[in-house]
């Protein structure tokens, strides 16, 4: 089983752009882990604020701990994919942090003790649950609706692994280090590496605590999208086909790792993929061999509405 070495950092990998009001208060909550060491690589994604000096004034105040690096402006994905791919070849723990949030104390340490359960060997995706928070008074549960166990199935079709709770060993950021040098563009790098590490066999550990307050504000890269009007305008974006075009380029992102992928989790990508090309009604006939699921009974009803329609 996995050790939990007290002189082992975990790497954390953080994506920037224009957060230089959030960023003071994210990295004090990062400085206050406890109960592990941390290192801290930074890509600036061309910022235009004060951004960059907030990370070289907190660099200045933890020596030998954090590396600023520079992005080009191609949106929170690449970036994340960039910061992945650049891991040495014996990355150990990885998390993602988002510039916005605020951590919990305790969430690198909890995330270290539950991937010590798992032989090292096998890739293992760690996530847990957020509190939305308003970044002043307001601080509400996040959505509380898995029911069903993550798979690559559940993964084609939904993304339960919020990025920044997202730790993984090093067989799987050893895994997704490799992978991301070989795919293009995707919509949200949580999403591609709960593709990924479902779909090449290895374990998602899904922590039912909440371990970060996860801000909202008028410039969230995706945001919470509770209450109705994240409803509504989720199924707005469905009928103008962005579900649609994400999960093309979720297939596309699978097909250029599909040396990674299971034999089965290949299969059951090739036939999803067929399927949605397929007329309806055989078009529903065919998904429902595949058998993709969502976590909810209404998640999984718009998807099938979101089918019927050639929406997915």
């Amino acid at each position: 089983m996995n050790g939990i070495g007290a002189t082992d950092p975990v790497r954390i990998l953080m994506g920037v752009h224009n957060g230089a009001p959030y960023l003071p208060a994210q990295l004090r909550s990062i400085a206050a882990q406890n109960g592990v060491t941390w290192t801290l690589t930074c890509n600036d994604d061309a910022s235009s604020d004060e951004s960059r000096s907030v990370i070289t004034r907190f660099g200045q105040s933890h020596p030998g701990r954090v590396i600023l690096k520079s992005g080009q402006r191609r949106g929170f994905s690449h970036n994340y994919l960039k910061l992945i791919a650049g891991l040495p070849e014996c990355p150990g723990l990885v998390a993602l942090a988002d510039q916005d949030d605020v951590w919990c104390a305790n969430k690198l340490r909890r995330a270290a003790i539950w991937l010590a359960r798992v032989p090292a060997e096998q890739p293992v995706l760690y996530c847990a649950r957020r509190w939305i928070w308003d970044g002043a008074n307001e601080v509400r549960f996040g959505p509380d609706n898995r029911v069903k166990a993550p798979s690559f199935r559940n993964a084609l079709v939904e993304n339960i692994a919020p990025g920044n709770t997202i730790v993984l060993n090093a067989a799987a950021a050893a895994l997704a280090r490799t992978a991301a040098r070989l795919t293009g563009p995707v919509f949200a790098h949580d999403w591609w590496l709960y593709l990924l590490i479902s779909g090449a066999g290895g374990r998602i550990l899904t922590d039912p605590s909440r371990v970060l307050f996860y801000r909202q504000h008028r410039t969230n890269a995706i945001g919470a999208g509770t209450g109705i009007r994240g409803l509504v305008a989720r199924k707005h974006a469905v009928l103008r086909g962005v579900f649609r075009a994400r999960i093309a380029g979720n297939i596309a992102a699978m097909q250029d790792c599909a040396a990674f992928l299971t034999p089965e989790n290949y299969a059951t990508l090739d036939r999803f993929t067929n399927a949605r090309k397929k007329p309806f009604p055989a078009r529903i006939w065919a998904l429902g061999q595949v058998a993709p699921y969502r976590q909810s009974v209404s998640g999984s009803m718009g998807f099938w509405g979101a089918a019927a329609l050639g929406k997915t």
